[in-house]
């Protein structure tokens, strides 16, 4: 009796010490459920899951369940919240508008040297993130950003004034490029963008791409026009707080997987972009105009005289121009 007991004792104390091990880290995203930054992230969590054993979970609150990506970054800055994969929020550090800088990458190519790893981007945006007692991850590439109107451009490829009113993010870089590139840019927050394209305060909008477009906005794209004008990258990003509570080898495990999620990414998203644009096409019956080289080169030499200084001036004009200065080293 006294040695069943002993042993049944021993057995609880095991599996209590077994669940307190485990750790689940909350993880937020800006996506809705089931699109593709949802099922690859549930991919990365569940091999994560795999590589500790089940000692490590990391649980998904998509569609910005846990708050808007800016106010997410700044609770992940006090630890307020563990993870999220999101675009970098300007509004903590201006200096992050290098991440979505107009026409820094003309090909996927050149966005890999600049934003993948060991890319001068990548470099200073997890300076950026470090300074903020934020540890970046891996990179997410998502994609070249286009333009979606509700209403037919028949000059799709001039940079002259063409009076189409667009919404636009409210960070300078964009709002500058919609001008820049003919039109009449409108500050509206995503929350109400939607419904001003819908009732025809606005024509369109700048600032997403093809997979954005498809997912926020397709029911009024009529028209999109696959200009490049940014890389779209977002980050896997945790609080400093939060990495330092997990054992040694549940963090080699995270960083494994998460490099692992990010190098699995960079090879399908060209790919996983032409399919965003094709739907459009198939399902809303949108017309997607094709620009030719000579009508892109014209846009980023147009938005890199007008738009550039702007930018670097309120990044910081020395800092930024050391960055841009890698970038031009690195694609020659």
């Amino acid at each position: 009796m006294k040695h069943a007991f002993l042993t049944t004792a021993a057995a609880a104390l095991m599996a209590i010490g077994t669940h307190t091990s485990a750790e689940t880290l909350k993880m937020s995203h800006v996506r809705p459920q089931d699109t593709t930054i949802d099922t690859e992230l549930r991919a990365f969590a569940a091999a994560v899951s795999d590589a500790t054993g089940g000692d490590l979970s990391v649980k998904l609150f998509p569609a910005s369940a846990l708050g808007d990506y800016t106010t997410v970054q700044e609770r992940i800055s006090v630890g307020a919240i563990d993870m999220a994969t999101q675009p970098a929020a300007t509004a903590a550090d201006r200096r992050m508008q290098i991440s979505s800088f107009p026409y820094l990458a003309g090909n996927w190519e050149q966005a890999r040297a600049i934003y993948g790893p060991g890319g001068a981007v990548r470099e200073v945006m997890a300076e950026l993130y470090a300074e903020q007692e934020i540890t970046m991850l891996a990179a997410y590439p998502v994609y070249f950003g286009g333009i979606s109107l509700n209403v037919e451009n028949p000059a799709a490829g001039s940079v002259d004034p063409n009076g189409i009113k667009v919404r636009v993010p409210g960070i300078k870089s964009f709002q500058l490029t919609g001008e820049a590139l003919g039109y009449i840019p409108a500050p509206i927050p995503f929350s109400e963008a939607f419904t001003a394209v819908q009732t025809g305060v606005v024509d369109g909008v700048i600032g997403s791409g093809a997979e954005g477009y498809y997912a926020s906005f397709r029911d009024v794209t009529k028209t999109y026009i696959p200009a490049n004008t940014h890389f779209e990258v977002w980050y896997m990003i945790i609080s400093n707080e939060s990495l330092a509570s997990l054992s040694d080898e549940d963090q080699s495990a995270l960083v494994e997987q998460a490099q692992a999620f990010e190098a699995t990414r960079w090879d399908v998203a060209e790919a996983d972009q032409q399919r965003s644009e094709q739907r459009l096409v198939d399902e809303l019956g949108a017309t997607v105009i094709s620009l030719s080289d000579a009508e892109l080169a014209a846009m980023a030499a147009k938005v890199r005289s007008d738009v550039w200084p702007a930018v670097l001036e309120d990044v910081g004009a020395d800092w930024g121009r050391a960055i841009l200065d890698k970038v031009a080293a690195a694609a020659e």
